[in-house]
């Protein structure tokens, strides 16, 4: 048999290289870090919000120049919506990622949120998603 190579020693070029692919590659924020900048888990106010959310969905459809029904009445007097969904508990950070979500948002988009058929809403907005099952009764789910 032939006698074994001799190991070349890496580097510290090398080491370097290798530890900085490590850390660009491992860290990562923890669970909790993205998104909330340290603001405490204060639940979401719906009248403040709503109010927030209908006042901008005035301005936008007036700026946008959007004619629907739905722009009507955001633009009415009044408050149209006061309360989340039973079981729907955003919190105040949630509100606020919507209401810049839907103020960065085109007003070719915009049309499509206050469509009065087939609107949709940006994912920042769908705080309470249906439930697969919602309305079908406990006999019916059995």
């Amino acid at each position: 048999m032939s006698p074994a190579a001799p190991q070349k020693r890496p580097s510290r070029a090398d080491v370097l290289r290798l530890a900085i692919a490590v850390v660009f590659f491992t860290a990562a924020p923890t669970a909790g870090d993205i998104g909330s900048c340290g603001q405490a888990e204060n639940d979401l106010d719906p009248a403040l919000f709503f109010r927030a959310k209908q006042d901008l969905d005035c301005q936008r459809c007036t700026d946008c120049e959007i004619k629907s029904d739905a722009c009507g009445k955001a633009c009415s007097p009044g408050l149209l919506i006061r309360e989340l969904p039973p079981g729907c508990v955003p919190l105040e950070h949630d509100g606020e990622v919507c209401v810049d979500a839907l103020a960065a948002a085109s007003c070719a988009d915009y049309g499509h949120y206050m469509a009065d058929e087939a609107s949709t809403i940006p994912t920042e907005c769908n705080f309470c998603p249906p439930q697969a099952d919602a309305g079908a009764s406990d006999a019916e789910a059995e």
